[in-house]
């Protein structure tokens, strides 16, 4: 992988396994919208961030040092998921999977913004998803441009409770958010101890908050932490399992359950 600047855009040459639009767009990450050049646009740690990719080439526009080293740990580049994915090939349907959809990376969110998301998600659809976000972010967080806002911080949020969110729309999902704010401010709950613990603690501890069960902390320690042995399981993974692993994961997933969760989660959720 090549790394330049070009008119104060940072330029990926070369780059090995990234699918921009399929990374994107695969249900782990709901603030980014494609362009009508073909383009993506969205907003990452209160930076925003304008994508284009062409074959092998990405380009990040309008970037300076920081959003550099936002872009690498977001898209988690020193990762080697191609080869991390050849060895996961073993597996005939994650061979299927990479086949058609090679390229999918497993975003490094903040901890904070994906716990939040992945509460909102539950039992709801990605559109609706992404317009509570929306609201969220327009209410409560930094204006960044006319049309991007920042994802707002629990310490910003601190105080909040579910009848001042109701503008959100989010339904029972409210008091979830609320209950979660107020436990990492109370310091019940520490997202930098979390990141520290054996993945057993930090499932237990991120249960601790009012409607985090199994998959909201799976997906917040996948999305939110980098945990790439946790296995999200929602309606298509059961699916999944059901159909193709009735015997439970083969071995050769041990350790990278996350990525071959999200490659199978994304092919059979569009198998014709």
């Amino acid at each position: 992988m090549k790394m330049g600047k070009i008119e104060k855009n940072t330029v990926l040459k070369e780059i090995s396994c990234l699918n921009v639009e399929a990374t994107l767009f695969c249900g782990q990450a709901f603030r980014w919208r494609k362009k009508e050049d073909g383009s993506f646009h969205g907003v990452v740690k209160g930076k925003i961030i304008d994508i284009e990719q062409k074959g092998s080439t990405v380009i990040f526009k309008n970037t300076d040092e920081e959003t550099e080293k936002i872009i690498e740990e977001y898209f988690d580049l020193k990762r080697d998921y191609k080869k991390i994915c050849e060895g996961l090939c073993g597996d005939e349907s994650f061979k299927k999977a990479y086949g058609e959809y090679e390229g999918i990376r497993i975003l490094r969110q903040d901890s904070w913004e994906a716990l939040c998301s992945f509460i909102i998600s539950q039992n709801n659809n990605i559109p609706r998803i992404s317009g509570i976000i929306d609201r969220l972010c327009t209410a409560f967080g930094d204006k960044l441009s006319d049309e991007d806002y920042s994802f707002p911080s629990y310490e910003k949020l601190k105080g909040i409770t579910a009848e001042e969110l109701a503008p959100l729309r989010a339904g029972f999902r409210a008091k979830y958010i609320a209950d979660a704010v107020k436990k990492l401010n109370d310091g019940e709950i520490s997202l930098s101890e979390i990141e520290k613990m054996p993945i057993e603690e930090a499932r237990i501890e991120l249960c601790k908050i009012k409607g985090v069960g199994a998959k909201v902390a799976e997906c917040t320690l996948l999305y939110g932490f980098g945990r790439i042995e946790a296995f999200p399981v929602d309606v298509w993974v059961k699916r999944i399992m059901a159909e193709m692993y009735p015997e439970g994961l083969p071995a050769i997933f041990k350790g990278n359950e996350g990525i071959a969760q999200q490659y199978l989660f994304h092919w059979r959720r569009n198998l014709k």
